[in-house]
Formats: C-alpha cells, structure tokens, sequence
C-alpha cells in the first residue's frame, strides 16, 4: 500500500508467513488474507503485495495460465505486486529449514534459473511507473565456503552478473526497472555492512564490471553503474540489529561507493542483556528454551563486556553457556512481533527498527518497506494470535511511527 502522505513509499507484508507448498495453496493464503488487510488499511487505494515464491511455486505459477489468471485477481481486487522474496528457495514451513534455507547457492546454475523465473514473474506483474524488488540470499552460508578462494568468489559474481545483465534487458526492453537485493544476515557468506561492501568493490565493481562491460559491450563505468542500479541490499533491521551495527553508520558506509537499498525488511531480533545473579541466568535460559525451535535457525551472536564477539550458529548450542561471566549481551535470530519492546525476561531489537524508519523519513534511501514477522507458526505458545489480527496489528504499529 501507498503511505502517506505523498505516497512515496510502499508498505506490505511478506507472504512467507504462510505455510503451503505449492503455487495452489499460496494462492488460496493470498485469497484468504491479502482482501481482508486491504479492507481494512487501503479500502479505497491500492494495496501491496510482498509476494515470497518457493522454486517449486515460481516455476508452477509460469505454467498455463496461472500467471495471468493472478493477474486477474490482482486487478479485481486492487492489488498490486511489487516486490518478491527470492531468498528461500524450498519449503519454508512445517518441517526442519536450518542451513537449507541457502540452498542452493550462488555458484548453483538452479538459483539462477530461480532468480530469472522470478524476473520474468514480476516483470509481467509489476505496474507501470512503479521499480519492483527481488530480495535473495547473502550468496552463501558461511561455512559451506573457503572465503581464501577467489574461485568461488568467481562463481558468485558471475552469477549475480548474469542477473544484472538480465534486469537491463527488462529495462531496456519493458521500460521497468527492477532491481536484485541481497539480504545479508548472520552467518552468511554476506552478513554485515563491511562484507557487503568487500565482495562489491573486491569483486563486483571489478570483476563483475569487466564481465558485464563484455555483455552488454558497454564500458567499465556505464557496467558499473547498471550493477550498482540492479544489484542492491535488503536492509533487514533485525539483521542489522544482530550484527550490532547502527543504521545510519550502515547507509553511511554503502553511501561511499554508491550501494543503494533496494528493499527494507521491517523485522526485531530477540535482545538479552544479562545480568551478574545465577540464579537471574537460569530464569533467562528458561524463558528461552521454547525459542530454541526446530525449523529456523536461530544464531546467536554474543557480545562480552571487552567488545568482542563469538558467534553459536543456533540458540540451542548457545543456551548451555548462558552462566559464562564474559558474556554481556546476546541477540538472538528469531523474528518476533515487531510491537513487542520487551518481555519478561529479555527485550527485542524494535529501537533498530524504529532508528530506521526515523532514517527513511529523513533521507528516503528506499521506497519498498516490508513487514517479515514469519515466525508465527513457531512462537511460544503464550504469543500465538489469531493471524490476520496480528499482521493488522503490525501494519498498525509501523502506521503509527509515519514513516
């Protein structure tokens, strides 16, 4: 939907919080959901649609005429979609996700082929006038890479170059711009702004450059420019929290060379500030065991009182270290409520979240804002709403903040 009071910006929700499998059960959760948040926040104004497609559903939604049939239901609903969630390729809900969620990865031919249906999906869906999103994973899981070996970095950007070029030819050929986001986040080959901005100037501005420069047989600086006009950021904010990174030093730094946002994740990590008492410790890691869930992985990066850092690449690894007397914080990956400030034991990372919104009023680095709460299903029992109440209730709270 368009905020106001200049509609410069676009809100939605990501559909990932739906469980299906299968273009035919998205659809019929679009059916369900989407015509009811729009009576209620947009009844007379369209009304945005943050679309997530599995590689299964991108490639059913191509076939006959699925594609035009949604169409059809966009327009007699007065919907439009304007961004995509290319990051999980496969199933998101009811059964383990973990690591799989960045497979494949870039090197993989099959992430291309995904990336490439998605452009051709939301090309067709995009209105005039308005420049369309697709968000999509930090390259990599982190430990799945030798980051020494200029061979994979190789890979990568040769990839993402392929969809550069790709996204100019839409440009080109159907005067609309859209453009590519990666989505750095906790152990991801890309997790924090100074890897984001390493594998740009080491790899893209150069390499990627000369590839693309090739062909499109234009030069080294107008290749530049297409890559840095396609291929941008998903500025999660609960990333961005878990990374204990400030907002603005983040845009401040992708300002330097030129690295724009091409889509804001509107999102809260789990905060824990731990106190000295034992006791207080054992309360905290009881609190937090029902977090500690099987389907998504849940990193914990922890900061001690000199500064440093260690990274558990899940809270269940990190929850036997809980007595440890260095530690002073930890922020948890798990997406809760975005209206949640605290809980009784711990906090969440909403003041991330609103220093970003308070940013995109002031410098409008980006247009699409997206709301990405998919942990519903998962949530400790005493947090479970009726759903379409609480994405209402998550619309609201963003609302209220006017961006």
């Amino acid at each position: 939907m368009y905020v106001e009071p200049d509609h410069f910006f676009h809100l939605t929700y990501c559909t990932n919080i739906h469980p299906g499998n299968g273009w035919s059960e998205v659809y019929a959760n679009l059916r369900r959901y989407v015509p009811a948040l729009k009576a209620r926040f947009a009844p007379r104004n369209a009304f945005g649609i943050g679309l997530r497609l599995s590689g299964r559903e991108s490639s059913e939604l191509l076939q006959g005429d699925h594609l035009q049939q949604f169409q059809y239901f966009l327009q007699e609903h007065g919907l439009y979609v304007f961004t995509l969630n290319g990051f999980p390729y496969g199933p998101f809900h009811q059964q383990p996700v973990k690591a799989l969620v960045h497979a494949p990865d870039w090197r993989d031919e099959e992430r291309v082929a995904y990336t490439l249906r998605l452009i051709e999906i939301l090309a067709f869906l995009l209105p005039d006038g308005i420049d369309g999103s697709i968000s999509t994973s930090p390259l990599s899981y982190k430990t799945w890479v030798n980051i020494q070996d200029p061979t994979a970095w190789r890979g990568f950007t040769r990839n993402i170059v392929r969809i550069a070029e790709a996204l100019v030819r839409v440009k080109h050929e159907h005067n609309k711009l859209i453009h590519l986001a990666i989505e750095p986040e906790p152990d991801g080959l890309l997790e924090n702004s100074e890897e984001v901005v390493r594998f740009y100037t080491h790899w893209l501005l150069e390499e990627g450059a000369r590839l693309l420069s090739d062909a499109l047989a234009v030069s080294r600086d107008e290749a530049r420019s297409h890559l840095l006009e396609h291929i941008r950021v998903c500025f999660d904010t609960c990333h961005v929290a878990l990374a204990y990174e400030e907002p603005a030093a983040v845009l401040d730094r992708f300002d330097q060379i030129g690295i724009k946002i091409g889509k804001v994740q509107i999102s809260s990590a789990l905060k824990v500030v731990f106190p000295g008492e034992e006791q207080a410790r054992v309360d905290i890691a009881r609190a937090l065991e029902p977090f500690a869930e099987s389907t998504y992985l849940h990193q914990v990066v922890q900061q001690h009182h000199d500064g440093t850092f260690r990274h558990y690449p899940d809270l269940i690894e990190a929850l036997p270290h809980i007595q440890d007397r260095q530690i002073a914080q930890w922020r948890i990956h798990f997406h809760v409520p975005i209206f949640i400030d605290h809980f009784p034991r711990f906090q969440s990372t909403q003041d991330t979240l609103a220093d970003t919104l308070d940013l995109l009023a002031q410098r409008r680095f980006c247009r699409h804002l997206e709301i990405e709460t998919y942990t519903w299903s998962v949530l400790p029992e005493d947090l479970k709403k009726d759903l379409l109440d609480s994405i209402a209730r998550e619309y609201e709270w963003v609302l209220k903040k006017r961006v």
